[in-house]
Order: C-alpha cells, then sequence, then structure tokens
C-alpha cells in the first residue's frame, strides 16, 4: 500500500491542512501517516482538537526562547529519522513554515517526494515577509508536485522554469477549512451557542448585532515603530468612532503585547482579548464589518464571508484579492490605515464594492483535487 505522509507543525498550517488529512483518511486504498512537528505547541493541539485529528507522530520540538536556527536544525534531524523509518512515497507539506522549509530539505536529501500545498505565492521580495518568501522558495524548488492555490500562483512558478505539468491549480485548502468550520457551528446549535457565550465573555458589548472591526497583527516586519504606528491609528479611529467598536485578539510575543496594552487599553470601545482558538475567531469574523490584519490567511477567509480587508503590510503574496477589490494594501502607516477604515466606515458604495468582490481563493473542493492527483500520480485506484 502507497504511503502518504503529511508534515506540518503550526496552527495556520494545521488549519489548511485538517480537511486534506480527513480527505487522504477516507481514502482506503492509502496509508496515510499525520506527523507534526509542533513548531507551535499549544495553538496546534487547538486546531488539532477542533478538526478531530490525532498525529501518528508527534515530533514536539517547541523549546522556549526557540530560533530559526533551532527549529530548521531540528526538524531536519528529526525529519531524516522519520522518513527512514517510515519510508513515506510521498510527503506533504503547506505553504511557508520553517517546518516545511526543513520538511522538504530532509526529504530532498532522503529522496523522497515532495507535494507542496499551496505552491507558487509570491511577493518577489526574499525579505518580505521573513522568513516566509525564502522558506517557500526553497519548498518549491525541491518539490515534484506544486498544489497552487490560483492560475498567478501557477504562473509564479512557471516563470521560475518549473515543469508546468508538475502544476495543478486547485483553490486554497482554507477554504475548505472555513466551509468545514461553518456546517459545524451551523449544523450543531449548542456548540454555536457555546462559542458565542465564550465570546461574551471577553467583549463588554453586543458583538452580534453590532459594528465592530476585527484587527489582527503579529508580523516581525511591523516590530517596533510599525506597531507603534498601529496603535497610533487605531487608537485615533478609536476616539474619532466612539459608536464603533474595535475587537483586537493580542498575539502573545511581548513585541506586540508591550505597545498595543500600553496605547490601546483605556479606551472604552477597544477590545483587547486573548487570542482565541479557531471556532471562536471564525464566528468573529463571519459577525465583524470589516478586518485590519498583517495575517496571510484571513486575506483569503475573509473575502468568502464578504468582509473588506485591510492589510498592514507593503507587499503581499496574495494580490488576487487586491485585483478582485477585496483586498488593499495599507501598510503599516497610520495615515493609510485611518484614511480606508474612516472611508469604509462612512461610504457605503465604498464598502458594498469591498465586500461583494469576487473571492478568488477557491469553492472548497480543494482537497478532492489534491487527493485525486496523488492517487493518480502513485497509480492508485
Amino acid at each position: 500500500m502507497k504511503k502518504v505522509m503529511l508534515v506540518f507543525g503550526t496552527r495556520p498550517e494545521a488549519i489548511k491542512m485538517a480537511p486534506l488529512c480527513h480527505a487522504f483518511l477516507a481514502e482506503k486504498e492509502l496509508d496515510i501517516i499525520i506527523c507534526v512537528t509542533a513548531q507551535h505547541r499549544e495553538m496546534l493541539d487547538q486546531v488539532m482538537d477542533i478538526f478531530d485529528l490525532t498525529a501518528d507522530i508527534d515530533l514536539n520540538l517547541m523549546k522556549k526562547g526557540q530560533d530559526l536556527f533551532d527549529i530548521s536544525c531540528s526538524v531536519m534531524l528529526k525529519m531524516r529519522d522519520v522518513l527512514s523509518t517510515h519510508k513515506p512515497d510521498i510527503v506533504l507539506v503547506h505553504g511557508d513554515t520553517t517546518t516545511s522549509m526543513a520538511t522538504s530539505m530532509a526529504c530532498f536529501y532522503s529522496r523522497v517526494a515532495v507535494g507542496h500545498i499551496e505552491a507558487g505565492l509570491r511577493t518577489h521580495d526574499i525579505n518580505a515577509p521573513f522568513p516566509e518568501e525564502f522558506n517557500r522558495r526553497v519548498v518549491g524548488s525541491v518539490s515534484n508536485i506544486h498544489f497552487a492555490p490560483t492560475a498567478l500562483s501557477k504562473q509564479n512558478l512557471i516563470d521560475e522554469k518549473i515543469n508546468p505539468s508538475t502544476i495543478l491549480v486547485t483553490g486554497n485548502t482554507v477554504i475548505d477549512s472555513l466551509y468545514w468550520v461553518l456546517d459545524k457551528l451551523r449544523s450543531n446549535p449548542s456548540e454555536n451557542e457555546r462559542i458565542n457565550m465564550l465570546i461574551g465573555k471577553y467583549l463588554s458589548f453586543d458583538w452580534l448585532n453590532s459594528k465592530y472591526v476585527l484587527i489582527t497583527g503579529h508580523r516581525r516586519e511591523n516590530f517596533g515603530d510599525g506597531f507603534l504606528n498601529i496603535c497610533e491609528a487605531i487608537s485615533s479611529l478609536a476616539a474619532k468612532h466612539p459608536e464603533v467598536n474595535f475587537v483586537y485578539p493580542v498575539h502573545l510575543n511581548p513585541n506586540v503585547q508591550d505597545p498595543v496594552n500600553r496605547l490601546l487599553s483605556n479606551f472604552n470601545n477597544v477590545h483587547l482579548i486573548p487570542p482565541l482558538d479557531y471556532l471562536p475567531f471564525v464566528s468573529l469574523l463571519n459577525n465583524c464589518y470589516l478586518v485590519l490584519t498583517d495575517s496571510g490567511g484571513i486575506q483569503e477567509e475573509a473575502p468568502s464571508l464578504g468582509k473588506p480587508v485591510l492589510v498592514m503590510r507593503e507587499v503581499t503574496e496574495r494580490p488576487e484579492a487586491i485585483d478582485a477589490g477585496t483586498v488593499k494594501l495599507v501598510g503599516a502607516s497610520k495615515v493609510n490605515i485611518v484614511s480606508s477604515i474612516n472611508k469604509l466606515l462612512i461610504d457605503s458604495d465604498c464598502y458594498q464594492s469591498m465586500s461583494h468582490a469576487h473571492n478568488p481563493y477557491g469553492d472548497g473542493k480543494a482537497c478532492k483535487r489534491i487527493v485525486k492527483n496523488i492517487k493518480e500520480v502513485l497509480d492508485v485506484t
């Protein structure tokens, strides 16, 4: 029986790989091995629980104070042993994490085929975002199959001289995950009520029936002056729009916590709450008015829910949504953030234009396309 190994280690990877794990586990003709590095331990475990997944191999690599050197070396050395023991026919990695980069290198050294999920995203600036742009280029250079979420991602790979016959446009698996979670909430009223009550403990306003801006921010390139600018922009908006609430699940990194708590904690309509599990976060996303973020995945999820997205980055590897009109780059600029949110709050035509734009990231069937292709490649019928 052919072996397919799926390797991931962070919360974002787990969210995007979870529906693919389930799609493969439903295929009785394949031996499926789920391997987690636990690059992010607690956040990874939360997602595994939500999607009812159990790892066959858990490398448990997370250590306090670890840096990119620690993670890269640990993943490569551990994966060398895993590959030698289990001898998979193909290993699937996702996106742009250090787990994916180091795993793909270990596979290359071990002569094991690699399939890259969410392949071909590019900013064309190796330092932005750091280290993700470097990571995904490394994975792309050693992958045997490239599962590109969009036609533009495919073209990026072709421009890098990747054989077009090895590239399949699938849509993004994050849309599969989003639909899976929304269906779970709709079909389980008691679970939906539990999530609503959980969120209600953190928020002092009627979040289900009020206008609020959902904020996330954690990227390294915004540490320092970037986050000061972002917080100053939010404070200015909160003062100008007391009728609007601003909900910010604050990342645990001290580089985020310090400026956010120092500059935003005194506003009654700014709600600084702990990081949320995926289910409550999707509920907040589904009910918000608009999103201010520096995240990658939210640029794909929010448009599926009709939410305009303002991205606090100078460049994005997801330009399709900008072209479609669902996303706008504002950088870590106080002027850009304030003016863009003001416009969306007071200009209904502008808001409707962004909220009703087409989502270019898929139809929720990416996993089916990936499984079908892998079975064809492995000659499994």
